[in-house]
């Protein structure tokens, strides 16, 4: 039997909100698997998975260096951004506005123990709807995310991953760029990489898309790949 996850699309929600509500169900998951571990067989710890879209914020990751922000707080306030030093791994990165946000909150008990697999799959979902778009995504050995032409010198990331885990419980996740303003991507250092340019669907395509259409596909690759049964959550 496939493992069931519970689906809900948060749309546009300020950053700081949304990993409250992150937080919230990571930590009661991780309090379940203490509660079963000590022998309370009538619990069993469910997985979800939130998609959303963030006003313009910029947020560095534990590994990261506050130098990779070129703005100053007044420069923020201009741009209309926020800023949040935040406990995923990875630098910094931007979310805003036509970028689809993915947080998978997994228990990974379900599928797999291993974050390297974890993190792989999350990439070949990006890679596979991008395909299906007609976009020829893939990886570069060594970095993160997926990437445009990226073992040429025009590579370019179109998606950026940081996760945290505790006990096998994931939370953060996915910024992938389908109509996002790439302009805020020249106010950092993306993932403190300064050598490769940043992308999107709609630079890499010429038009717009329908951002609930690639939310659709990107879902439905998350649950072929897992090999997870979705439910909406409402």
């Amino acid at each position: 039997m496939q493992p069931l996850v519970y689906f809900r699309d948060l749309g546009l929600i300020d950053y700081k909100e949304a990993w409250d509500f992150q937080e919230t169900i990571f930590n009661n998951t991780i309090q379940e698997k203490i509660q079963i571990r000590n022998g309370d067989q009538s619990l069993q710890t469910k997985n979800y998975l939130l998609f959303c879209e963030h006003p313009h914020v910029y947020t560095l990751g534990k590994s990261g260096s506050e130098s990779n922000l070129l703005l100053n707080e007044l420069e923020l306030e201009q741009e209309e951004a926020t800023f949040y030093k935040i406990n995923r791994g990875g630098d910094i990165t931007y979310h805003g506005p036509g970028q689809l946000v993915a947080y998978p909150i997994f228990d990974l008990d379900h599928f797999f123990t291993d974050i390297h697999k974890y993190m792989r799959f999350l990439e070949e979902a990006v890679i596979q709807t991008l395909a299906d778009f007609g976009i020829i995504g893939g990886r570069v050995e060594g970095l993160t995310g997926v990437w445009i032409e990226g073992d040429t010198p025009k590579a370019r990331k179109i998606c950026a991953l940081g996760v945290k885990s505790s006990r096998w419980v994931t939370m953060h996740g996915i910024g992938f760029n389908v109509n996002s303003d790439l302009n805020y991507f020249s106010h950092i250092i993306p993932c403190g990489i300064d050598d490769k340019a940043v992308t999107s669907m709609q630079q890499e395509l010429g038009r717009e898309l329908d951002i609930k259409e690639v939310s659709s596909v990107l879902k439905n690759k998350l649950a072929q790949l897992f090999e997870f049964e979705l439910t909406d959550w409402k």
